[in-house]
């Protein structure tokens, strides 16, 4: 199997799921290959085809249930050249795709960037909704080395369609970027907060849209599980606060869609790629026991 060279991927699940046409597919998996203004490590462009290479190896029944049995279809990678707002609008064009069937998009990244082409797709469904960041960055730079499409940027440019954002798991943040968030009234459980005291009883405020979008950058996990990504900063999230994060920020929600994002894949390297695998197929299983899907 070619999962240090990222080629020629199967469809997320393949071995053990037939693929679904999209009508039948509760889950529409999208990648989107895309790399252009990373500013540390590089390699997310690899990272959806590594995904899908090793979603093969993970098992159909997954704690009591069988999450792929609602159908999964994995569409065409998106189209990431040309400048970043032509890459955006594609994305967007594949996620609504997804949207106006009443499917649940789940993108692969992919470097953050992209999260801006599914904000701008499910906001012209005209329903409020509010966005769930896991990360290990704030990303609310105005511009980052005079990108404003940067990755460093991308809930700035989100934030700036007037959609709340509450984050969880960051650790790294700059004083513009802490100043953003009481600007932009922006809500956050910060890692050391959940390291020392665990989740609250309430993940989100009371006012916080029912509708839902998760934006999950893999840098929000600690490196010692995920070493594979752009910039792994120490004293992130462990699986189970991952897992658990997930189910509270979907609990009583509605689901509009995801994506997962940053993983720089490494030859040799199958445990991060094949983490990001489980933690997708963990994601349906959770969207579904909570009745989180719109369909």
């Amino acid at each position: 199997m070619a999962t240090d060279r990222y080629e020629n991927p199967p469809a997320f699940h393949s071995d053990d799921i037939a693929p679904s046409n999209q009508h039948d597919a509760a889950f529409h998996i999208i990648p989107v290959p895309w790399e252009t203004s990373v500013s540390y490590g590089g390699g997310t462009a690899n990272g959806p085809n590594a995904i899908l290479h090793s979603s093969v190896q993970l098992e159909h029944w997954l704690d009591g249930s069988f999450p792929g049995d609602a159908g999964i279809f994995t569409a065409s990678p998106v189209n990431c050249k040309g400048p970043a707002s032509t890459v955006i609008e594609n994305i967007k064009v594949a996620t609504r795709a997804a949207l106006n069937i009443d499917k649940c998009p789940i993108l692969l990244g992919g470097e953050h960037s992209m999260t801006l082409g599914p904000v701008q797709a499910c906001r012209e469904l005209d329903i409020p909704f509010g966005i769930i960041q896991f990360d290990a960055h704030a990303d609310l730079r105005y511009a980052y080395q005079g990108n404003l499409y940067s990755h460093a940027s991308v809930m700035e440019r989100c934030t700036d369609l007037g959609i709340p954002l509450h984050q969880i798991g960051v650790r790294a943040l700059c004083k513009e970027e802490s100043d953003r968030r009481v600007e932009r009234n922006v809500t956050y459980l910060d890692a050391a907060d959940l390291y020392w005291k665990g989740y609250p009883e309430k993940l989100l405020p009371d006012d916080f849209p029912e509708h839902v979008f998760i934006t999950f950058d893999v840098d929000g996990l600690d490196p010692s599980i995920m070493p594979s990504t752009g910039t792994p900063v120490p004293g992130g999230l462990n699986w189970y606060q991952a897992v658990d994060g997930l189910e509270r920020a979907l609990k009583g929600r509605k689901l509009l869609g995801a994506d997962f994002v940053e993983l720089a894949p490494q030859p040799g390297q199958h445990a991060p790629n094949f983490l990001v695998a489980n933690l997708i197929y963990k994601f349906m299983e959770i969207a579904q026991r909570l009745d989180c899907l719109r369909s």
